[in-house]
């Protein structure tokens, strides 16, 4: 029965990638661009996320531009609202002068760029962490050799916006665009603007004393792991000792728990440590519990680039290192890279966060690392990166869409 199924599954991705979406949107690419249209597409989230955020917001402001927002949820709706989805996207986007993506999907793969049109990738991540894309091709995490290659994830794009010039390489891996790297801009990430932005940070602040009123007098230790599993069936890890941590931080600190977005199953907190510990997934962006933490745990998430920002100190808890590895992969040597110590076991994180919250000045050698982090893989976030990809990306031709243009000429 399960071989059956597997079977169903391949034949059915097999005629909707390669037959019916590829005919559906190409009959729809038949009718006229039109050009004020801008199509953000969301693969999972119900809303669009932070990479997008920013970019939405300068173009509603500013310009007139027919913005459509559109979200697949795959991997959190079944077939017959996911493929509704779908089919509304590639029809919206088929006449669209601007697609905008932040994710890989078959889906997006096999669409044909038309001429005048314009496909724009600000990924959701920045620098290059753990492995995606063809360059997790036949690892566990990853697609066959083979389906790699008959399911492309990745359109062919104008522009990829990443924080560096350090990591192009890896993004032209991953996109397999090894023959068109010119497309990767290291102009940096908009979801990154907000960092430099202190109305922003303070809100933040307010935010979190308004949401978690426990953290008021106090400093805040962020627990932000990356998921495990495949997409479709993320879960949160559970090894942090949250009781250990209260022994040893309760008394100046609060514990924020920030789980990866599409994490389907969640670490409880013992009911004992709730005046202690939080889970803030549903209460605060990510980029909240960045602008306020004083010390960031976590373990392979790409959220230890924007923390690097602040040049705060950070501790790396990789339990599963080794299985992690095998499972995914990293692009640069794990323990050369990560700016802050790693710990195996609780006893090293609590002792690491300890040694970390009282000895963490100019002269320390891991806020050296950091600031050298930061330098390698942030060096274009500063605050402008939003209006340097409407610049690049949309050109001069949004101009006629301006508003209150004439006011200015």
């Amino acid at each position: 029965m399960a071989n059956f199924k597997s079977t169903l599954k391949k034949v059915l991705r097999f005629i909707t990638r390669k037959i019916v979406f590829p005919i559906y949107y190409n009959l729809n690419t038949l009718k006229p661009i039109k050009d004020d249209k801008v199509v953000f597409v969301e693969l999972r989230l119900p809303k669009l996320s932070n990479s997008f955020k920013e970019l939405y917001k300068c173009l509603e402001s500013d310009y007139e531009l027919d913005l459509r927002t559109h979200f697949i949820r795959q991997g959190f709706e079944g077939n017959a609202r996911k493929y509704a989805n779908m089919f509304s996207f590639l029809k919206d986007a088929a006449t669209a002068k601007y697609i905008i993506f932040n994710e890989a999907a078959d889906i997006f793969g096999l669409m044909r760029k038309r001429k005048n049109a314009h496909m724009l990738s600000t990924w959701h991540a920045c620098g290059a962490f753990k492995k995606f894309g063809l360059s997790t091709r036949d690892k566990e995490f990853g697609d066959s050799g083979i389906e790699a290659t008959l399911y492309p994830g990745h359109p062919d794009y104008d522009m990829v916006t990443v924080s560096s010039p350090e990591i192009i390489w890896a993004y032209a891996e991953a996109m397999g665009k090894e023959n068109n790297k010119a497309c990767i801009k290291p102009i940096g990430v908009s979801r990154t603007d907000v960092f430099f932005d202190r109305e922003y940070i303070n809100k933040a602040y307010d935010k979190l004393y308004s949401k978690v009123p426990l953290a008021k007098g106090k400093k805040v230790i962020l627990y932000a792991p990356t998921f495990r599993g495949q997409t479709k069936t993320a879960y949160g890890p559970d090894e942090l000792d949250i009781g250990l941590f209260y022994k040893n931080f309760s008394e100046d600190y609060v514990l924020l728990i920030k789980n990866h977005p599409i994490t389907h199953k969640r670490a409880e907190i013992p009911k004992e440590y709730s005046e202690f510990a939080i889970d803030v997934t549903e209460l605060l962006t990510i980029e909240d519990v960045i602008c306020t933490a004083d010390i960031c745990i976590s373990d392979y998430s790409s959220l230890v680039y924007e923390y690097s920002l602040f040049e705060k100190p950070m501790v790396f808890f990789a339990f599963d290192l080794e299985k992690y590895f095998d499972n995914r992969g990293f692009y640069y040597d794990y323990e050369d890279l990560a700016p802050g110590p790693i710990c195996k076991t609780n006893e090293e994180l609590v002792k690491a966060v300890r040694e970390l919250t009282t000895s963490f000045d100019d002269e320390s050698p891991y806020r050296k690392k950091i600031r050298g982090f930061r330098e390698r893989f942030m060096s274009a976030c500063d605050g402008h990166a939003t209006e340097r990809i409407v610049r690049e990306f949309f050109g001069a031709d949004i101009e006629k869409y301006r508003k209150n243009r004439s006011a200015n000429t």
